[in-house]
């Protein structure tokens, strides 16, 4: 796989600095049941990377602490992660919102088959990767028998309320283009995404969220190797917005790693850009269970106008700003 840290490093974007952090974003390994074309976290079968007994007691301790609002919960799968359902139960006990990005083919994985009974239990949000509502185009993307295995999974979330406005069980589904291309209109594909999915297999969900590929690991490669590298950048810079500075995710979310050390966001995990922190070189969980990162510098190169280019693009979707 080819490095493109060298090439974005060398490419300026604002400075901007953290709020208010008041989401845990947490990787808990890199293993997966898939291996996808679009994936910035390179996962894969055949990734060992995950996250121990000792740093999910440590997330846990920083929930109690720190009381942040949300606990994001991102892999590979994270729900092979063998403390995942812990980790979603403490957090649920401590009143927080809990997301699992949920690739929904990990339900037909043995031994998961109750993992949406545990999700609508908790009350776990589920943001469900869904690249397409065309099956042609989501198997090109994510492999041969994902299409079905996918309509499966949101249907067996359906029949537990899921999608539902009345029940309060969210699940909203999480789009990317097939090539160097900007995200269409988030409303609009919503509506065709509705209108397919629901037709068609009687798939229903709250809200469809549309995500730009980060020029980074899998996708930033396979740019360089097709000699896209530079006007897909182009492209991102081009169609950037200063006014979703202020609304892009890491200014108010902190991202950890399988092995607890922290990062500004999972892309940042991904480049091995740590937290920048009193000039240490590495900043562990541990140290921040009593720390305030408001204020402080987030660590930015070519790859964040991935999240400020036109509607803007972070882990909730198109960014309000400019959305509206």
């Amino acid at each position: 796989m080819r490095d493109t840290w060298p090439l974005l490093d060398r490419i300026a974007f604002p400075s901007i600095r953290r709020g208010r952090v008041d989401t845990l974003q947490i990787n808990v390994g890199y293993r997966c049941n898939q291996s996808c074309l679009h994936c910035h976290v390179a996962a894969g079968p055949n990734r060992t990377e995950e996250m121990s007994v000792d740093v999910a007691d440590l997330v846990i301790a920083f929930l109690e602490r720190q009381r942040v609002s949300t606990l994001d919960i991102t892999g590979g799968a994270p729900e092979l992660n063998p403390h995942f359902r812990r980790m979603v139960t403490a957090a649920r006990d401590l009143g927080l919102r809990v997301m699992d990005r949920c690739n929904l083919t990990i339900f037909e994985v043995e031994g998961h088959g109750d993992l949406p009974r545990f999700l609508a239990d908790q009350q776990v949000e589920v943001v469900a990767s869904m690249p397409c509502y065309l099956e042609d185009n989501v198997e090109r993307q994510r492999g041969k028998g994902v299409f079905g295995a996918s309509i499966r999974g949101l249907q067996a979330l359906n029949a537990l309320g899921y999608g539902d406005d009345a029940t309060g069980l969210v699940l909203n589904l999480v789009y990317n283009p097939q090539g160097p291309s900007l995200p269409p209109a988030q409303a609009a594909l919503e509506a065709d995404y509705r209108r397919v999915l629901g037709e068609s297999y009687g798939v229903r969900f709250n809200n469809l969220y549309v995500l730009a590929n980060m020029p980074i690991q899998r996708f930033g490669s396979m740019l360089i190797s097709k000699g896209l590298f530079d006007d897909y950048l182009a492209l991102l810079r081009n169609a950037h917005l200063d006014a979703n500075l202020d609304n892009v995710m890491c200014r108010s979310l902190i991202s950890v790693d399988y092995r607890g050390f922290v990062y500004d966001c999972d892309f940042n995990q991904m480049l091995d850009l740590p937290l920048a922190h009193e000039g240490r070189e590495r900043i562990h969980l541990s140290d921040l269970l009593d720390r305030d990162l408001a204020g402080e510098a987030i660590r930015v190169a070519g790859h964040c106008y991935g999240c400020t280019a036109g509607q803007g693009s972070s882990c909730g979707g198109a960014l309000k700003v400019a959305a509206e």
